[in-house]
């Protein structure tokens, strides 16, 4: 088992207990605010369990039926974890809408509060881990489940900052208005996961710093050899992999061998850069070249 997938299984016993400690809080307390924070764990839970299921899939090999391989699988976790995300707020404005109709006194505030801080505390720690992991890994539903646990560290603050408050003051109002608060949190963030998933799944390029470092690196590794230009670079990326693409211009006295050894160089060179790069390499003669567009070669 790899270390993505450990951490995947780690966020499942994690997210169970954060969720015990924050249904504890809840239980004690009677808190709109609170329930609003258990419920979102309850998301981190059903997501985490997600985040293993595509990631089992996206490791298989291509198959015929699938030749470029099962990377996307990650893209369709993040998808439902946006969509469980925004469901969970939907829920909570439901019954901050009751509690606002008909606020009432919390119960033991101070022990609910103290056991929802060390749960957040637990959360906060876990997310850290998670992007930073997600980032190296470039998993983006391991960097998604750390995304989504962040800012439930961010809600829980704003949640134990208010109903502290709403202790303080005895405006027992301010609890439900911060399960709102809580809810369109949740709601952007449920939106922020399913974008950037999206993007993935529609074959968006890769960033323009990660575009200026691959046209370096074919320039720097073609410098010297025959090669006149290369155009038509197309990339993307599926969870970890990005796909390279592009046309490599030559003279037309150029043999087969000296193409093929040279596209090589080049490939070694990218993959050594992205060992997750699949390079193609389409070889033209030199009436192909375009001397226009993106043009890597001086």
């Amino acid at each position: 088992m790899d270390r993505v997938m450990r951490l995947a299984l780690g966020s499942v016993l994690v997210g169970l207990a954060v969720l015990s400690l924050k249904v504890v809080a809840w239980r004690v307390t009677g808190s709109v605010a609170l329930m609003s924070d258990a419920l979102e764990s309850v998301v981190n839970v059903a997501t985490a369990l997600a985040v293993i299921a595509a990631l089992r899939l996206a490791r298989r090999p291509a198959d015929a039926n699938h030749p470029f391989g099962h990377h996307k699988a990650e893209f369709f976790a993040a998808v439902l974890e946006g969509v469980l995300i925004v469901l969970a707020a939907v829920f909570i404005l439901r019954e901050a809408w009751d509690g606002l109709a008909s606020p009432r006194a919390i119960d033991a505030p101070w022990l609910g509060l103290a056991v929802n801080a060390g749960a957040g505390l637990i959360n906060a720690v876990w997310a850290w881990l998670l992007i930073r992991e997600g980032r190296r890994h470039r998993s983006p539903a391991l960097a998604a489940d750390g995304r989504h646990l962040m800012t439930d560290v961010v809600s829980s603050v704003g949640v134990l900052g208010g109903v502290a408050l709403a202790v303080a003051t005895g405006w027992w109002v301010l609890d439900p208005a911060l399960a709102v608060l809580v809810a369109l949190n949740i709601l952007w963030s449920g939106w922020s996961v399913i974008r950037g998933s999206l993007s993935g799944l529609m074959d968006e390029a890769v960033s323009d710093d990660e575009l200026v470092r691959i046209r370096r690196i074919i320039a720097e590794s073609a410098e010297g050899e025959t090669a006149l230009e290369a155009h038509d670079l197309r990339t993307r990326h599926a969870g970890p992999v990005t796909f390279i693409e592009f046309h490599l211009v030559v003279p037309g006295e150029t043999t087969v061998e000296a193409a093929h050894a040279l596209c090589d160089r080049i490939e070694a060179a990218l993959m050594g850069a992205l060992p997750d790069a699949r390079v193609t390499i389409h070889v033209e003669p030199e009436h192909k070249a375009k001397h226009s567009g993106i043009v890597v070669l001086s």
